[in-house]
């Protein structure tokens, strides 16, 4: 249900100037029936000036004396007779004066991240115009020696929902989809770059056996067969022994 204008500078004018009671002015304002008693007691909004909502075409007197009549009824308001603003048709964004100059930033940027959008998408998101978009497409733009591509989210020039939003139909439109990219592996996974990786065991070589005498001194001089000298005997040098 409609609020009306200063629900509680409301509720002050029909408690003082009505026989509503405090369940039907708490529902038509929007408040709490002890809220309203509070407002009565003057403890809540002490001072503050009534609105007559039936000044301002919020409420009807009748509907009031009819809730008067009948302390079960609830008001409603009455159906505004001042014609309503209407709705701003589908176009261009407003864009202020103090950010049109990040404009081609913005354009550049769209143009360079997602190549699938197109200009009418661009011209909706940023508030600007096709040849302004081609300009800096060709890099014909009088500004091209300047643009620097930037985000219009981060420039304030829309909205990440609407960007989002206009990415996921240009990419339904087109069938690609957006894949997300690997997650990195854990920090206590991964190896330092400057260590060089541990290097496998290498098994042990056999032991050698000890060396034998003759590696060490060398194969024996000495001849297999030695031959035995010949004994000198005392008769072949003093000759024959004489007998006395």
């Amino acid at each position: 249900m409609a609020q009306p204008l200063m629900p509680k500078a409301t509720a002050v004018w029909l408690v003082d100037n009505t026989a509503l009671t405090f369940d039907q002015i708490a529902d038509f304002c929007g408040l709490h029936n002890l809220e309203v008693q509070a407002i009565a007691d003057g403890e809540v909004a002490p001072g503050m000036q009534g609105l007559d909502p039936t000044a301002n075409g919020q409420l009807e007197k009748e509907e009031i004396a009819r809730c008067e009549a009948d302390p079960v009824g609830r008001m409603e308001m009455a159906k505004p007779t001042v014609p309503l603003p209407k709705v701003r048709q589908k176009g261009a964004r407003y864009t202020p004066i103090s950010k049109r100059q990040d404009r081609p930033d913005a354009i550049a940027w769209l143009l360079r991240s997602y190549p699938e959008l197109s200009d009418a998408q661009i011209s909706r998101l940023i508030g600007t115009t096709k040849p302004t978009i081609n300009a800096i497409r060709d890099k014909t733009h009088r500004n091209s020696a300047t643009i620097k591509p930037q985000s219009p989210v981060y420039l304030g020039l829309c909205a990440a929902p609407d960007l989002e939003k206009m990415i996921t139909i240009s990419r339904a439109r087109a069938g690609t989809t957006h894949t997300p990219t690997q997650p990195l592996p854990p920090i206590a996974a991964t190896e330092p770059a400057n260590e060089q990786a541990p290097m496998p065991p290498q098994p042990k070589p056999a032991p050698e056996a000890a060396p034998t005498a003759e590696e060490v001194f060398g194969a024996s001089t000495a001849p297999a067969d030695k031959e035995e000298e010949p004994q000198i005997k005392s008769e072949d040098v003093f000759g024959p022994a004489s007998d006395s």
